[in-house]
């Protein structure tokens, strides 16, 4: 299925510029063998060199691209990426999208820098433009091509049954949860063990920016696209999000270390530590949520919460771990038990829609922990 996408349709909460190219992809630019997972899935990095505008090029086959570099995450500041790709189906280019080139999901500290990633669906082909900041282009400059493939054999392909809560938690039910091995998750290529914070106090709700017009069955090729960026392109030890819920309600297990634990994920700068990262897969600038998606958004986030007590209509706080969040280094800061991305960063994740349903999908997890 081809998915076509939005005017403003970036991973990682962003919006869409044009400009000039002023860098592009050299034509004679020789890629690396690319990175591999179970299932044929692959990473294929490919250099970019500075200079003028050069054509587009075909590729391998990908499904998700984003930019990295070597270096200070910041290198590109003030500067812009954009990328532009080929329809595999159809052979015909797209429009030019901008990806955010100052990350604003991650571990704490971060690796090196990297762009947020843009689902593109099945492509060829791709030219992409970086317009460097006061600093100049950092090194290493290059674009990953992400190839899902089929995902690692499993014959668990179905959401788990649901679970009443245990006896110390708010009764909040359990609901279906598919698991890593459900969406084909090649468990080789993430770190081998596991990080886990204080009690989960805050559920951090995130969209993913990607198409909103992708049926529920590609979720899990989204998933593993994103998964493979995560930690193949950006260095991180296992996919961001604690939890992903598509537009079918559908909730599927994010980083690895037990959906009952406390596992640090990397979704919130600077808020990582005693919270849960819960994306939703699309954008959701201006597209309304479907009901079916907030209710999967307040099923999980209810059952996560509840775990440990914590009403979803109640108050709490964290302690800001960066000054690049929105808060000091240090900072005690009050939140929502379920909170938005942009609480804790300036970033319009999860989307002036979606942040705008916060009120109903509280009411909605408050009323399952009753």
């Amino acid at each position: 299925m081809r998915i076509s996408i939005p005017a403003a349709v970036l991973a990682g909460c962003t919006t869409a510029l044009l400009f000039q190219p002023t860098v592009a992809v050299a034509d004679n630019a020789v890629a690396p063998a690319p990175r591999t997972s179970a299932g044929g899935g692959s990473v294929t990095s490919v250099a970019l060199t500075s200079g003028g505008t050069v054509a587009p090029r075909a590729t391998r086959s990908f499904e998700l691209l984003g930019v990295v570099w070597d270096g200070s995450p910041k290198a590109l500041a003030g500067g812009s990426v954009r990328v532009r790709t080929r329809d595999a189906v159809t052979g015909r280019w797209g429009d030019w999208h901008t990806l955010e080139a100052d990350s604003v999901d991650g571990p704490d500290s971060l690796p090196h820098g990297g762009t947020a990633p843009l689902w593109a669906g099945r492509s060829n082909g791709v030219a992409v433009d970086v317009r460097p900041g006061p600093a100049g282009l950092p090194h290493g400059l290059r674009v990953e091509l992400v190839d899902p493939g089929q995902g690692a054999a499993s014959v668990e392909s179905q959401p788990m049954p649901e679970h009443p809560a245990g006896p110390e938690a708010l009764a909040a039910p359990r609901p279906g949860i598919v698991t890593r091995a459900g969406w084909g998750a090649d468990e080789s290529i993430r770190e081998a063990g596991f990080v886990y914070t204080g009690a989960v106090r805050v559920t951090f709700l995130h969209h993913t920016a990607t198409a909103t017009d992708y049926a529920c069955s590609d979720a899990p090729r989204i998933i593993r696209s994103i998964y493979q960026y995560h930690v193949q392109s950006n260095g991180w030890r296992d996919i961001g999000y604690n939890f992903l819920v598509d537009h079918c309600g559908t909730v599927y297990e994010g980083r690895a270390g037990g959906v009952d634990q406390p596992v640090l994920g990397a979704h919130t700068l600077g808020f990582n530590s005693n919270s849960s990262g819960i994306a939703a897969i699309g954008t959701f600038s201006s597209d309304a949520p479907p009901q079916e998606l907030q209710d999967g958004l307040a099923k999980i986030a209810a059952w996560k919460l509840g775990l440990t007590g914590r009403q979803a209509d109640g108050v709490s706080q964290l302690t800001s771990a960066s000054d690049s969040s929105l808060y000091p280094k240090g900072t005690t800061v009050d939140f929502a038990p379920i909170s938005g991305h942009r609480d804790g960063f300036a970033t319009e994740c999860p989307g002036e829609a979606l942040y705008h349903r916060l009120p109903a999908i509280r009411d909605t997890a408050a009323a399952l922990q009753r």
